[in-house]
């Protein structure tokens, strides 16, 4: 197969622990080959989406861990599969590149996950469609009832809708300190809808990254530790990533939601779930990749090389 994998810039990869690189490297060990664009290098004009993308050559050196075979303007319709692996923010740009994949897609491409079911299932909100595994939530922007919900569960988390790796992550303890800055800020005075969640105690066991795969469940997750005073797990917010095996609750959320977000074109799905509670649903780049196939022996990146080639 042909692989067009939509990222960030390749030299900014943290191959160690990269999760689209996983899925290169195990794409280019089964002999497929593979090519890179930004979604900036995407283009529309008259019936045709087309990129300029790289060919590239994984060299097995850590240091320069590719090399350019070759560089050219091609039709996304030319691939046999097209990975939108883009980190967010969620912001316009990022809208419009899913617009433009639907126009390819619509000309014949494959493209992994469907831009539609992106741009359908924000990563916060998406949870209110499987209210049953959720704890007490509120998206508002009326800083009076963000004010109310604080009041009525004491101890809550406030983030934003667009926000990754943990960024403006807020706790508000029963004592309410600073609580009408936080509003302020995440919701910039009336002007940003803000995510209030009841604070989940099992934080502390850690924040569990959940993959689903082509509907199917992998049978490990990623629960990522808070560190010292912090009550954010994401690694990136400095978050220690321990592999372990699914709880039953974790099992029961995940068969719960595969099949109807695989239904939906979303082939790799990562769910957060903090104790017994869904707190997000990851639909534009998940990862945890290589930290749960290093620490347990599962190869995550051949399962999901699998359902993209059944997929195609």
């Amino acid at each position: 197969m042909q692989i067009l994998f939509i990222a960030d810039p390749l030299d900014q990869f943290k191959i160690y622990k990269d999760t689209t690189f996983s899925m290169m490297r195990e794409g280019a060990r089964r002999g497929h080959r593979i090519f890179a664009c930004e979604p900036h290098e995407m283009a529309w004009q008259g019936a045709t989406v087309d990129a300029r993308v790289k060919e590239i050559r994984l060299t097995g050196d850590a240091g320069v861990w590719y090399e350019v075979v070759d560089t050219r303007v091609v039709a996304l319709t030319e691939f046999d599969a097209v990975l939108m692996r883009k980190d967010p923010p969620f912001d316009m740009e990022y809208i419009n590149a899913t617009w433009l994949l639907e126009i390819a897609e619509r000309a014949g491409a494959r493209v992994f996950n469907k831009p539609s079911a992106i741009r359908d299932h924000s990563e916060k909100l998406a949870i209110a469609e499987f209210g049953q595994f959720v704890a007490p939530t509120l998206v508002t922007r009326d800083a009076a009832r963000l004010r109310a919900f604080h009041a009525e569960h004491g101890d809550v988390i406030y983030k934003p809708l667009d926000g990754m790796g943990g960024t403006g992550v807020f706790r508000i303890g029963p004592d309410g300190r600073n609580l009408g800055s936080v509003i302020e800020m995440l919701g910039e005075n009336g002007a940003r809808s803000v995510m209030a969640q009841r604070f989940i105690p099992d934080i502390k066991l850690g924040d569990k990254r959940v993959l689903v795969i082509g509907g199917k469940v992998v049978p490990h997750s990623l629960a990522r530790i808070p560190q010292g005073n912090e009550v954010r797990g994401n690694l990136a917010a400095g978050g220690l990533g321990e592999a372990r095996d699914l709880s039953a609750r974790d099992r029961q959320i995940a068969q719960a939601l595969g099949p109807i977000l695989w239904e939906r074109g979303l082939l790799l799905v990562g769910l957060d779930v903090i104790g017994d509670y869904l707190t997000e649903v990851n639909v534009t780049s998940p990862t945890c990749f290589q930290e749960i196939t290093e620490q347990t022996g599962f190869d995550v990146p051949k399962m999901f090389i699998d359902a993209l080639e059944l997929a195609v």
